[in-house]
């Protein structure tokens, strides 16, 4: 997918290495970068009308999250994504979206609720434009919502960066979302959680946030075993069971 360079340089001037971080952040999430294609320095300087100083600042912003690799020859390219740890981030989702989700069935008051039904409804209106990108940033904020609201910021901190790295993989296969009927029932689970959330059943909360994660991994490893016909087994996964 070609990247609007003319639109880049215009908003770019005087802005630094923030701008790029967010531009190219933005990119390699929603797979305008595939994983695994160089991102070139002198490239890059050029594309945003700076120096290579910003640039390089930008690019080890990124590397620290895990979405670039930079290599010793100071290259870098796009990190891949981990298909054979896809169970262990499914591991990890849980337990962050579940103690996350928790928390705010505990803390959450109207203003957060409110927060959150503002989010399901952006989700839902990308699902209707189908805009994969609006779809998985909006998927993020509304989840983001909950973590707000649970008013604990270290663990919303981790669920925000497991999220970010999930964007790519739900980008991997929203054609395959959209070829089912499962884009009304992402809608449905949001409002059934906020709904648990507003009751302030600690216990349902959690409940609708654990099938929520296994929801996800159910339709992605769907969506590989209809893609590709070789034998590597994504269906394995150490998810734990509800409590």
């Amino acid at each position: 997918m070609a990247v609007d360079t003319s639109s880049a340089v215009k908003h770019a001037k005087g802005r630094g290495a923030p701008f790029v971080y967010q531009e190219l952040k933005r990119e390699i999430l929603s797979l305008i970068h595939q994983p695994g294609s160089p991102l070139d320095e002198t490239s890059l300087s050029e594309r945003f009308a700076m120096s290579r100083s910003p640039v390089r600042e930008a690019l080890v912003r990124l590397s620290a999250e895990g979405l670039v690799v930079m290599l010793a020859n100071r290259s870098t390219l796009v990190a891949p994504i981990d298909m054979a740890g896809f169970p262990r981030y499914v591991e990890a989702l849980d337990f962050l979206q579940r103690i996350n989700t928790r928390l705010a069935a505990q803390n959450a008051g109207a203003a957060e609720i409110a927060e959150m039904e503002s989010r399901a409804a952006a989700f839902d209106r990308a699902c209707s434009a189908n805009d994969y990108l609006a779809m998985s940033a909006t998927n993020r904020d509304f989840h983001m919502a909950i973590a707000a609201a649970g008013k604990n910021p270290y663990l919303a901190r981790a669920y925000g960066q497991l999220l970010d790295e999930g964007r790519r993989i739900l980008h991997l296969h929203f054609d395959y979302i959209r070829a089912s009927t499962t884009d009304t029932l992402l809608g449905s689970e949001h409002r059934d959680m906020i709904a648990a959330i507003r009751a302030h059943d600690v216990t349902l909360a959690d409940r609708l946030a654990h099938e929520h994660t296994r929801q996800f991994h159910d339709r992605f490893v769907a969506f590989m075993s209809a893609k590709y016909s070789d034998d590597f087994d994504f269906a394995v996964s150490t998810l734990p069971k509800s409590a």
